[in-house]
């Protein structure tokens, strides 16, 4: 859909910094824990992590070639700039999330965790396009690396991939696509082509990224460096450290041409985008918020 209408991939991710994923194997409603069978007090419970949190998401995952007996897994990730990691932990039965610090619990994970979007109850195209992005990826990569997950965010952006921990957004990737994005995440770098965005930057920070991407020619999750963000008239002044250079860029908001915001809706709308100017390498001009 975005794709037919040409609309801009840049600065669309999800702002997330902390994600709790847990397996289940039950049927995803549209609104995926609400309408699940968890006990009542566990999603109360959920609903309380996902407040003590800010900036947190929690995304149901599955894996249909596990077996049940292999039990259930539960993943917690830190996707901001200076606090990025993984961790695994391993339940008998969900009402063990009961007793789980998730600030705390779970055993160190070495390897990125790539998430594919394939919650069709949400929106179809992300089973239409997520499913085979999700068996392609298994294909290329160790299966236990690769997860389906409920919504993402961006729907009409469909197939959707997250990896974790970097918190890199992709979308309109193509199960043909997926090798050369999956051997620039295992080598620590970013895919432009299909490059939404990263979770811990908002929509102006990451318009402006990519934009210091581009002109710098740095791949490395890393190289690129939020230092601070001010309003600046209508827009936004950003700054940004990339190797030994700081770079000021302009941003603004424009609304973008009328599309469909979902594969299931009729209604046209308008979405936000975020224009970058040319990145400036100069006097650091934007205070840290």
């Amino acid at each position: 859909m975005s794709f037919a209408d040409a609309e801009p991939l840049s600065a669309t991710a999800s702002r997330v910094d902390t994600w709790i994923l847990i397996e289940y194997r039950g049927l995803w409603a549209h609104d995926a824990i609400d309408g699940s069978t968890l006990s009542t007090a566990l999603k109360a419970h959920l609903g309380e992590q996902r407040a003590r949190f800010s900036q947190s998401r929690i995304l149901f995952v599955r894996r249909p070639e596990r077996r049940r007996r292999d039990g259930l897994v539960a993943f917690v990730a830190r996707t901001t700039e200076t606090d990025r990691e993984l961790r695994r932990l391993e339940l008998e039965r969900y009402d063990d999330l009961l007793q789980v610090d998730f600030a705390r619990a779970g055993d160190p994970v070495d390897h990125p965790l790539f998430l594919v979007c394939t919650h069709g109850k949400h929106d179809r195209c992300c089973a239409k396009y997520g499913r085979p992005l999700y068996d392609a990826v298994r294909e290329q990569v160790d299966e236990e690396w690769v997860w389906q997950s409920t919504h993402v965010g961006g729907d009409r952006f469909a197939g959707n991939l997250v990896a974790l921990p970097d918190g890199v957004y992709y979308g309109r990737v193509g199960a043909s696509e997926a090798w050369p994005l999956l051997e620039c995440a295992l080598q620590g770098q970013i895919h432009l082509p299909l490059y939404r965005g990263r979770s811990c930057h908002s929509f102006p920070v990451q318009a402006a990224e990519r934009a210091v991407r581009e002109a710098t020619g740095q791949r490395g999750v890393a190289d690129v460096r939020l230092l601070g963000i001010e309003r600046a008239g209508e827009g936004w002044a950003v700054e940004l450290e990339s190797g030994e250079s700081v770079y000021a860029v302009d941003v603004r908001r424009e609304e973008g041409e009328p599309t469909h915001l979902t594969c299931s809706t009729e209604a046209l709308r308008r979405p936000s985008r975020y224009v970058a100017g040319r990145p400036v390498a100069g006097t650091p001009r934007a205070r840290a918020s």
